[in-house]
């Protein structure tokens, strides 16, 4: 999540943009150090220091964090809030709070399509409890919306607009970041996952949506269907001797993803990505592309996902599988095999045109009138 964050910062600061890193939502510090909630955020603070030194110090980005709920929000946060052209509210990781506004706009970027609608929904219905309605009136204080579902509003999706103006967006790319390498000989599929996290499932319209271990459990049989190897980073409660048994090596997803450097190293140690996305993406054919796949991408290597509905903007370089089985997947892992190289010229290539921070960010910035 890091690195979802940091390339934001990055691709603004990269365009010459003066940028404030703030979060406060009110919610008590993590420590993952201690894997529990702590009234400290020292050591919270120390390392949202040490991963934007390097940016801070070449373009100017200044830190100022906030996360503890008793925490004092600075007079020097609250004006640059205010003084801000624009306020981009990534995922919802800072709260709108009236001491934030400005002459600026305020924006929100969902990252997470079905999810917000859910609350949403919920919120408009009365169904909802406080912690939802209070999300929910969050998120529509802002004055434009973003979405990384982008089939949203075309009738192939079937998530619910619910009053929102939503513009396309996705995550962007700071190419400088990923530099372009060669998998290691043997190397595996990968990828970063968790098997089931959400604490309440999302519904709409009656339906209540999955999450990636709904998904995962159809391609359960593929190790044993081709000969590519494939490797899942696993957090959560998995039942990981069935998977084990199917064929898949299994690492720790704490051990590949503990710092920013852990986790690019692991995606770039790898041939290729072989995932699924959560069944609330797939089943509302949002659009959604993982911002996990787009990193892989971006250090050229290949891609083969379960698709969501993905746009017609996304091309069949990154090898997708509509087959609710793993047939689909044999055939696109066969595919890459097939001309591996040139896949992986492929999806640089299509990290560039893409993903590109600036080609992102800047159509962002765009839609948001802030250009």
């Amino acid at each position: 999540m890091t690195w979802d964050y940091l390339q934001y910062v990055h691709g603004l600061a990269a365009l010459g943009h003066t940028v404030t890193y703030l979060e406060d939502t009110g919610q008590w510090v993590y420590s993952p150090r201690l894997q529990t909630f702590t009234e400290r955020s020292s050591e919270n603070l120390a390392y949202l220091e040490r991963v934007l030194a390097p940016v801070r110090g070449a373009v100017g980005v200044s830190r100022s964090a906030r996360r503890a709920a008793r925490a004092r929000r600075s007079r020097r946060s609250r004006a640059r809030c205010r003084e801000a052209d624009l306020f981009l509210n990534v995922s919802g990781s800072c709260w709108l709070r009236d001491e934030y506004r400005g002459r600026g706009v305020h924006a929100y970027v969902d990252t997470d399509p079905c999810y917000s609608q859910a609350k949403l929904a919920a919120s408009d219905a009365g169904t909802a409890d406080a912690l939802v309605r209070e999300s929910a009136a969050m998120i529509r204080s802002h004055d434009v919306f973003f979405s990384f579902a982008e089939n949203l509003g075309r009738s192939e999706c079937t998530i619910p607009l619910l009053g929102l103006r939503w513009h396309r967006t996705r995550h962007p790319i700071v190419l400088a970041d990923w530099p372009l390498t060669r998998a290691p000989a043997a190397a595996p599929f990968t990828t970063v996952m968790s098997w089931k996290i959400d604490v309440t499932s999302p519904m709409l319209d009656g339906r209540v949506y999955g999450g990636k271990d709904v998904e995962f459990a159809k391609i359960l049989e593929l190790p044993r269907r081709t000969p590519a190897r494939l490797e899942v980073a696993l957090a959560g409660t998995a039942p990981r001797a069935t998977l084990m048994a199917a064929g898949w090596q299994l690492r720790d997803a704490r051990e590949a993803s503990a710092t920013p450097a852990a986790y690019q190293q692991y995606l770039a140690g790898s041939r290729g990505e072989l995932s699924v996305a959560k069944e609330a993406y797939v089943a509302t054919r949002s659009g959604w592309f993982s911002t996990r796949s787009a990193s892989y991408l971006a250090l050229g290597r290949p891609v083969v996902v379960r698709t969501p509905g993905l746009p017609r903007t996304i091309p069949w370089a990154v090898r997708f599988f509509r087959s609710p089985t793993s047939a689909g997947a044999v055939t696109a892992l066969s595919d890459v095999e097939h001309d591996y190289d040139r896949r992986c010229r492929e999806a640089r290539t299509i990290a560039a045109e893409l993903f590109a921070a600036e080609r992102v960010l800047g159509r962002l910035l765009a839609d948001a009138g802030c250009q």
